[in-house]
């Protein structure tokens, strides 16, 4: 089974996750919009960078599984409009290519791994433990979402129950 963990939104990641084992990472495709260059998560590129991962997999052994984000308190109207265009885009792409989401809230796999009221560099910490080859692409602080994708994608594998 294939299970491809995203962490929405612009900074966010794509993890592709066989077995227990993480086969690809990936920070989440962007590109500029409009006259200021602002960043937004790139479709096309998302898509493509889907698609050729899962081409030797039937779509009944792939599962997504996007972390369900809101809007936080502190955040300014324009950040949570793009992150929710993100978490939107996401879903439409899946929703294309007609393969099966899931989704989880923050809580619920942060407290799985311990990581509730924890520093967000704490998920590459723990990330790096239980995946030690993975370290050299979790070596900067900013590669706190690559981890956040991992143990999305961790979690789901661990407590999915097949439903067949």
């Amino acid at each position: 089974m294939l299970i491809i963990g995203i962490d929405p939104g612009i900074s966010g990641s794509i993890c592709f996750f066989e077995d227990g084992k993480i086969t690809d990472l990936i920070e989440m495709p962007s590109m500029a919009e409009g006259k200021k260059n602002k960043k937004q998560v790139n479709a096309a590129q998302i898509y493509n960078e889907i698609n050729t991962r899962i081409k030797n997999f039937e779509k009944k052994n792939i599962k997504v599984v996007i972390e369900q984000v809101s809007a936080m308190p502190g955040q300014g109207v324009t950040s949570m409009f793009n992150f929710g265009q993100s978490f939107g885009v996401l879903k439409g792409i899946c929703s294309t290519m007609q393969l099966p989401m899931y989704f989880v809230r923050p809580a619920k796999w942060k407290k799985y791994f311990s990581l509730i009221k924890s520093e967000k560099d704490a998920s590459r910490t723990k990330a790096i433990e239980i995946f030690p080859y993975i370290s050299s692409q979790l070596s900067r602080k900013k590669d706190a979402n690559k981890a956040d994708a991992i143990l999305i994608a961790s979690f789901f594998y661990e407590t999915y129950q097949s439903e067949e």
